[in-house]
């Protein structure tokens, strides 16, 4: 059992890392971190948990899900501070689905002022012409933008 020293309250994680309490529940009802229960039923958290937050938050800055954030903090050793390593590992693991966000951004920056890609016909000069609604057939959304380039 860890002595009290090195646990932290819920009020001194949420003191320590920026976020408040609830969030702090919301990441451990979701499984992103992890409390026990001292013997008076107060949540304790180990000191493991101010980097387990940091890289969540930094994850979700980028636009990272919550769920590939979960997955991959539960590929780390539990009860051990991430280190630089393992961080190397994770913001590696994601850069594939950033650069594929980053170009999806640039190409609808690129097109906004002509088109916002859903292929209405509404205007005379649409580079994304849709006659028949032939997009509609791909699902839901501005189809074009949603696509990678060939």
């Amino acid at each position: 059992m860890p002595s009290p020293f090195d646990e932290l309250s819920v009020g001194q994680v949420a003191k320590r890392s920026g976020v408040a309490v609830s969030t702090l529940h919301f990441y451990e009802s979701r499984g992103l971190i992890r409390s026990r229960r001292n013997a008076g039923n107060q949540r304790r958290y180990t000191r493991d948990t101010l980097r387990h937050i940091a890289i969540i938050r930094v994850a979700q800055r980028v636009g990272i899900p919550l769920e590939t954030i979960g997955a991959a903090l539960a590929k780390l050793p539990e009860g051990r501070t991430p280190t630089l390593a393992d961080w190397t590992r994770l913001s590696r693991s994601w850069r594939e689905e950033l650069d594929a966000r980053i170009e999806q951004l640039t190409q609808l920056r690129d097109q906004l002022t002509d088109c916002i890609g859903c292929g209405c016909l509404s205007i005379e000069r649409c580079r994304l012409r849709n006659p028949y609604d032939k997009l509609a057939a791909e699902g839901p959304g501005p189809r074009r933008l949603l696509k990678p380039k060939d």
